[in-house]
């Protein structure tokens, strides 16, 4: 039996834009390493943690907590050790916490001879993600293991679809070196919404959904608006309006929160687009104190992948 493994745990877009808690999608050149490794003493202990300051205990750790759930339900004659190289900052709104949650399941998986769909290992690194946000969602976590664009069809019992990703689709992100809580962010939502708004957005997804079947570029841009959640969350997010003009005007196909934010995203068509998209969100954030980072990613159609 394999002993060891070392994996690239990606970072995540979630509600892309019109679908929120449902639709999410995969990154490419962002995310996290993670080496899983069985251990002849029984429980799962965190080794080592690179990059932020978090709890190495495993019931106050994402990774840990999911660990620990896929861990007591199958009750192995190991244990494991978990060593997180965080790449991903925490609060960054690109799945931080998804991250962790899902690699650490995904490796332990693996190591235990896959007994596990993934659709199973998303229920249980919802556990984990249940500790950074106060609630069990899987927008990130599904494009996380399952790779590409997914919809949460159901939470209760999990049901994943996977999605198509057009051929020439890439994202483009920037993100402010601010921190939003998804449960803070959670809490500036509405309760109730207008009709007319819920007709809107459910239109939108359902448009976005075929337009991803039809790789139709000109729907995925027309479908790319959120009537229900920005207007309230975009308040959190300086310059928020002035990038989503820049990026329109640079030919982007649409602009949105990267979940709760601070992070906004952008999908092109074509990569000489989407870095002229990275050019007009630098060139917003270039004049403000606020530092920032910026990426531009092919659509990850693998998800979670062992690395050497």
């Amino acid at each position: 039996m394999q002993k060891e493994i070392r994996l690239f745990s990606p970072a995540t877009v979630a509600n892309v834009a019109c679908g929120f808690d449902v639709l999410g999608f995969c990154l490419d050149t962002i995310g996290d390493e993670m080496v899983i490794r069985t251990t002849e003493a029984k429980g799962i202990k965190i080794t080592k943690i690179e990059g932020y300051d978090l709890p190495y205990e495993a019931e106050k750790n994402v990774a840990g907590v999911s660990a620990l759930a896929m861990y007591n339900a199958l009750d192995p004659d190991c244990g494991f050790e978990i060593e997180i190289y965080k790449n991903i900052k925490p609060g960054s709104g690109i799945g931080s916490s998804s991250a962790s949650a899902a690699g650490s399941v995904y490796g332990m998986n693996v190591l235990l001879g896959s007994p596990l769909d993934f659709t199973a290992l998303t229920n249980f690194a919802m556990k984990g993600e249940a500790l950074a946000s106060q609630c069990e969602h899987a927008d990130n976590l599904a494009p996380a293991i399952f790779g590409g664009f997914t919809l949460v069809k159901s939470a209760k019992p999990l049901k994943i679809l996977e999605l198509p990703t057009p051929d020439d689709l890439y994202a483009t992100l920037i993100h402010p070196q601010i921190e939003i809580k998804t449960s803070e962010s959670r809490a500036l939502l509405p309760k109730e919404i207008p009709l007319d708004h819920a007709i809107t957005q459910w239109a939108n997804v359902g448009s976005l959904v075929h337009a991803l079947h039809t790789s139709d570029y000109a729907l995925i841009k027309d479908a790319l608006h959120d009537v229900v959640i920005e207007p309230h969350r975009k308040q959190l997010i300086p310059h928020f309006d002035a990038v989503k003009t820049a990026v329109l005007k640079a030919s982007a196909l649409g602009c949105a929160i990267s979940g709760s934010g601070p992070s906004i995203f952008a999908l092109s068509k074509g990569e000489s687009t989407a870095k002229d998209v990275e050019n007009a969100m630098r060139n917003v954030y270039a004049n403000t104190a606020i530092d920032f980072e910026t990426y531009v990613s092919k659509i990850n159609t693998e998800g979670i992948k062992k690395i050497n």
